[in-house]
């Protein structure tokens, strides 16, 4: 029989299990702790020094019970435990941030000046690199952000380049469906050793599954009309973690026209957000005069229902261009599918509509896609998701992926492993144009993979290898080899679906 005594738990390390539960609010907590490292200080100060509750504060005391020094209702840290408290915690830190010098604002306005022009079909409003750092220094001074999830949701404003200028240790993922500024994100983060991972997608049609659940902090600053901020709000909420996240929005409207601003919030409270802070006018940008050129920021706090309240939301999003709110086109006349049908070789009933969260099995005739309103990315990602031998889609005459023959190429290269590609100007009419796609069969590692988009990308490529390269392969090897053949090995975590553009080319290239 084992009578040895068990080991007396270290107090520290029941503080440090509070400090874990509350996630990025553990900076709060952190403030409790440096205000113990002084001179005794009793509980009601203590409280209304750190605006901390009553209840967080007397567990974190509880927990660290014998480190503590206690006169009457005062507290401390004894001597023999601050130093500890201090290294562990990182308190001296707490405060220490130096504000952002010339240096970092012209470091940004070079990542800005450097980057995609605004877009306006995606109510692209460009902020102020100012803006920039204000809001990555905000993040920096209120949440801890030590090992935390942080997700911008669209990224224009190159948020998360702000924050590795800001906050270096700080690991960003940015999701956005302008694949010129993933790759602009790219580009600048390998170029100065920022943690920054950017996914493609399209809000409307979901997030990359990786994400959902993941988040403890998520920025973003969406079309200003009631379902952009809808939507993006809607995506937010399946991507927070749970009720320590935070939810933070730009929005901003004018005071003239307050019943835009109710409407815009009205789309936060139903999700069950609750309004922890509205700061006024914290951003700028260049342009938006009609809102002064400003919006604030609102921290959203989930509640209970939030989950469950990210309801789907209406694909028009925007107040330009061809997916705004106003453009979304009502179903093809039957002549119209006639035209489709006649190039085709077979009747067209309807137009189906566009999405890629999961795979498009084979079908038994052609289905067409309306990719009328696809501001780009769609097509190559709707390609991505076909799996039957031959799909069309209807597209804008004026697609970037159709207009030149280089553009053609481009695209008819990056998924010559898995299709086929005719392109059909001016067809059904001067206004659009047919794409039609069929099937090759795959007979390399990254036809394989294309045809298993949605697949973990390092397993299907080690499947790959096995398929297409060495049957005697066994799995440990076959998974060495895609290790050292992927250009950026963090990705094979990943689908290929949701990697930006540039991602794919570089890692089918290697394959």
């Amino acid at each position: 029989m084992n009578t040895a005594p068990h080991p007396t738990p270290d107090p520290i390390d029941a503080v440090q299990g509070l400090l874990a539960d509350a996630g990025v609010l553990a900076r709060r907590l952190r403030e409790v702790l440096a205000q113990l490292t002084g001179e005794p200080v009793e509980l009601d100060e203590l409280i209304r020094r750190t605006a901390v509750t009553r209840r967080t504060v007397e567990d974190l005391l509880a927990a660290a019970g014998p480190d503590l020094e206690t006169t009457g209702t005062a507290h401390r840290l004894a001597p023999q435990a601050r130093d500890r408290y201090r290294e562990r915690f990182a308190l001296d830190e707490l405060g220490a941030a130096a504000p952002t010098g010339p240096e970092q604002a012209a470091l940004m306005r070079e990542f800005i000046d450097g980057g995609p022009k605004p877009a306006a079909a995606l109510d692209h409003v460009t902020a102020t690199p100012e803006t920039a750092l204000r809001r990555a220094e905000w993040l920096r001074d209120n949440y801890d952000l030590r090992g935390a999830n942080v997700l911008c949701l669209g990224d224009h404003d190159l948020t998360s380049l702000a924050l590795g200028l800001v906050a270096p240790s700080v690991s960003v993922t940015v999701v956005d469906v302008d694949e010129r500024i993933l790759q602009h994100i790219d580009t600048v983060s390998a170029e100065r050793g920022f943690d920054v991972r950017t996914l493609h997608a399209d809000l409307r049609f979901g997030v990359p599954p990786v994400l959902e659940g993941w988040a403890d902090l998520v920025f973003t600053d969406p079309p200003y009309t009631p379902e952009g901020i809808g939507l993006f709000a809607t995506r937010a909420a399946e991507c927070l973690a749970g009720p320590h996240s935070r939810l933070l929005v730009a929005y901003g409207y004018s005071p003239r026209t307050p019943a835009l601003g109710h409407k815009v919030q009205q789309e936060l409270l139903r999700l069950g957000m609750v309004f922890e802070a509205i700061l006024p006018r914290f951003h700028r940008y260049f342009g938006a005069q009609a809102i002064g050129s400003a919006s604030d920021l609102y921290v959203c706090q989930p509640t209970a229902h939030t989950r469950k309240l990210a309801l789907r939301q209406a694909p028009g999003i925007y107040t330009h261009g061809p997916q705004s709110v106003e453009a979304i086109e009502a179903t093809a006349p039957p002549e119209f599918l006639a035209a489709i049908g006649e190039r085709l070789g077979t009747p067209v009933s309807s137009l189906r509509d566009p999405g890629w969260s999961r795979p498009i099995k084979r079908q038994p005739q052609p289905p067409v896609y309306d990719l009328r309103s696809d501001p780009g990315p769609w097509l190559l990602r709707m390609l991505l998701a076909g799996n039957t031998d031959r799909l069309a889609f209807l597209v804008d005459n004026n697609h970037p992926d159709i207009t030149s023959e280089r553009a053609q190429h481009a695209l008819s290269d990056l998924v010559a492993a898995k299709y086929r590609l005719r392109f059909h100007r001016s067809t059904p009419n001067s206004r659009h144009a047919l794409v039609v796609a069929d099937l090759v069969e795959p007979d390399s590692v990254a036809g394989y993979l294309l045809q298993r988009a949605h697949g973990k990308i390092g397993n299907v490529c080690r499947e790959g290898l096995i398929a297409h390269v060495d049957p005697e392969l066994t799995k440990r090897t076959a998974k060495d080899r895609v290790v050292a053949l992927a250009p950026t090995p963090s990705d094979l975590d990943l689908r290929l679906i949701d990697l930006p553009r540039h991602r794919i080319a570089d890692l089918l290239a290697r394959l």
